[in-house]
C-alpha cells in the first residue's frame, strides 16, 4: 500500500508540474510591450492545406524590442503567415514587404498593462485552482486507501507531503506572477 500512496503522490506532482508549465506557456502569449517572438506560439498557418505552427514554416526574430520579423522560407507562405496573425486578434498590424513580414509592437498605455495584469493574476488563480484539485483529488485517493486498511500514520504523512509539494507549487506560481507583473508594469 505504501508503493500506491507513493505513486498518488507522484501523480500530484506530475499534474502540479503540469499546471506550472501550462501557465508559463500562457504567461509568454501575454505581451508585456517587448517583442518577444513565443507571442506568436499556439498560433497555426494553412500550409498547402494542413494547420500547421507558424515556427516551421518561417524565422522568427526580434532585431529590436519593439519589433517582431518575420521570413518565411516560401515566398507562397507570407499571405497565409500575414491572415493567420489578423484572425488571431493579438491587436498587432502585420506589414509585408514582399520579402518578410513586420509586426510592430505598440507601447502599452497604463490602462492596458492595468487588463494586462489582471489577466496575469487570473491565469495565476486558475493555476492555483489546477494545483489545489490536484491535492483534493491525491488527499481522497489516500483516504480511500486509509478506509481499505492504509495505517492512520502513512496516511498522515502523505498528506503532509502533498500539502507540501502545494505549497511549493503555489509559490512557484506566485514568483512567475509577480515577475510578470513588473514585466508588464515597467515602461
Amino acid at each position: 500500500m505504501e508503493e500506491e500512496v507513493q505513486l498518488y503522490i507522484d501523480m500530484a506532482n506530475e499534474n502540479m508540474q503540469g499546471a506550472l508549465f501550462h501557465l508559463t506557456n500562457e504567461l509568454t502569449k501575454i505581451r508585456a510591450g517587448k517583442a518577444d517572438a513565443h507571442m506568436l506560439d499556439g498560433l497555426f498557418v494553412d500550409y498547402y492545406g494542413s494547420s500547421t505552427p507558424i515556427n516551421q514554416v518561417c524565422n522568427i526574430h526580434t532585431p529590436d524590442p519593439r519589433q517582431i520579423v518575420i521570413q518565411p522560407w516560401e515566398k507562397t507562405m507570407i499571405e497565409p503567415i500575414e491572415k493567420s496573425i489578423l484572425k488571431a486578434n493579438l491587436g498587432l498590424n502585420p506589414i509585408n514587404n514582399g520579402e518578410l513580414i513586420r509586426l510592430n509592437i505598440p507601447a502599452l498605455t497604463e490602462e492596458r498593462r492595468r487588463q494586462l495584469v489582471k489577466q496575469v493574476k487570473n491565469e495565476g488563480e486558475n493555476t492555483k485552482i489546477s494545483i489545489r484539485s490536484a491535492r483534493r483529488d491525491t488527499n481522497d485517493e489516500v483516504k480511500k486507501l486509509k478506509n481499505s486498511g492504509l495505517s492512520e500514520d502513512l496516511a498522515k504523512d502523505a498528506e503532509i507531503e502533498v500539502q507540501n509539494i502545494t505549497n511549493t507549487f503555489i509559490g512557484k506560481v506566485d514568483e512567475l506572477i509577480v515577475k510578470k507583473e513588473k514585466d508588464i508594469m515597467t515602461i
